[in-house]
């Protein structure tokens, strides 16, 4: 089946059809010809977005995360992860329209990403604990929790290490391929682990001292553009100034510098299928089906049959990884009524 998507670029409200099934997208410009010396201003007016309601600190283990929440505060409250080299900004068209839905909607930047302290070195367990930190500060009892890339990785661990706190999880485009799954001994971890850690503290070396480039709106808007392609100018633009900071010689992300893809460690997102059958409380799969760089590249035959019984799944056509910027009425849509 298919359903009318929502422009990605157009005010918050636009409105598109439900339905469960395959959906059909939009196909969305590049960042070529974006205007010189776009201002400040200019950037942060995109059409929708609206900055967090409140924000506030969370100490894990030391890491000042800093969380962003939308909506009411009495509101039950809803989780987001964001995916890596992303921050709690790129919700700032989704998130609302949640919390207008009727929920407290509560996302963080990771340690390293957005406005959330950097950290000696990464891994992936480090980040299921700063999640873990931050909700321990909501009420009691289980909470719905989204996630998109790496976040719906990251979900799917903890709704099996947590599943006294978890209601309902929803995987924005973080299901990955079960290509090239394999798995490795533990004396193999081990040597892994050491080998993948040597080559950490290297490339931590290599960069002590460095920043990144600094630009204008305009370069960092293109820069990104190189990696998300199918997004917007007008979007790239407007998260340099919620995910970016301005300084005498320009513009730089936020993002430490000396992060890279996967933290250390011998662990492969394929593994992450494995956890999916066993998850004890309803699941909602959305897959973009174009291919891009920054994407998973996987199909629905790849997933379908590690899904748990009675999930909902989601092919969305014409939309690629970020399901929920270039389509985010529909995806909001889809979410709302699945929680309901």
């Amino acid at each position: 089946m298919t359903a009318a998507a929502a422009d990605p670029t157009a005010p918050a409200g636009t409105t598109a059809g439900a339905t469960t099934g395959t959906r059909e997208g939009t196909t969305e410009g590049t960042t070529e010809g974006t205007p010189a010396g776009t201002t400040t201003e200019q950037a942060a007016a995109f059409p929708g977005a609206r900055r967090p309601d409140r924000t506030r600190v969370v100490d894990s283990a030391g890491i000042a995360i800093a969380v962003s929440e939308w909506g009411d505060e009495g509101a039950p409250a809803l989780a987001l992860a964001h995916g890596g080299f992303d921050f709690c900004g790129t919700y700032d068209v989704f998130a609302p329209m949640l919390a207008d839905g009727g929920w407290r909607v509560v996302g963080w930047d990771q340690r390293g990403h957005g406005d959330s302290a950097r950290a000696a070195l990464y891994s992936w367990d480090a980040d299921l604990r700063d999640a873990a930190a931050v909700i321990e500060t909501l009420p009691p009892g289980p909470v719905p929790f989204l996630g998109h890339s790496k976040g719906g990785n990251l979900v799917t661990h903890l709704a099996n290490a947590m599943p006294h706190r978890i209601s309902a999880l929803v995987n924005l485009d973080g299901l990955p391929s079960h290509r090239a799954m394999s798995d490795m001994a533990d004396h193999e971890r081990t040597r892994r682990l050491r080998e993948e850690l040597d080559s950490w503290l290297a490339h931590r070396r290599s960069l002590v001292g460095k920043e990144r480039k600094p630009g204008t709106i305009d370069d960092l808007a293109r820069r990104r553009g190189r990696m998300n392609p199918r997004l917007g100018a007008e979007w790239l633009r407007y998260l340099v100034t919620v995910g970016a900071t301005e300084s005498d010689d320009g513009w730089r992300w936020k993002i430490d510098p000396t992060m890279r893809m996967g933290g250390f460690g011998p662990w492969r997102p394929e593994w992450s299928l494995l956890h999916l059958p066993g998850i004890g409380v309803p699941v909602m799969g959305v897959l973009g089906l174009e291919l891009e760089l920054m994407g998973w590249g996987t199909r629905p035959d790849e997933v379908l049959p590690y899904l748990p019984p009675g999930a909902r799944f989601e092919a969305l056509e014409g939309v690629g990884h970020f399901v929920h910027i270039e389509q985010p009425r529909l995806v909001a849509d889809m979410v709302l009524e699945f929680l309901s």
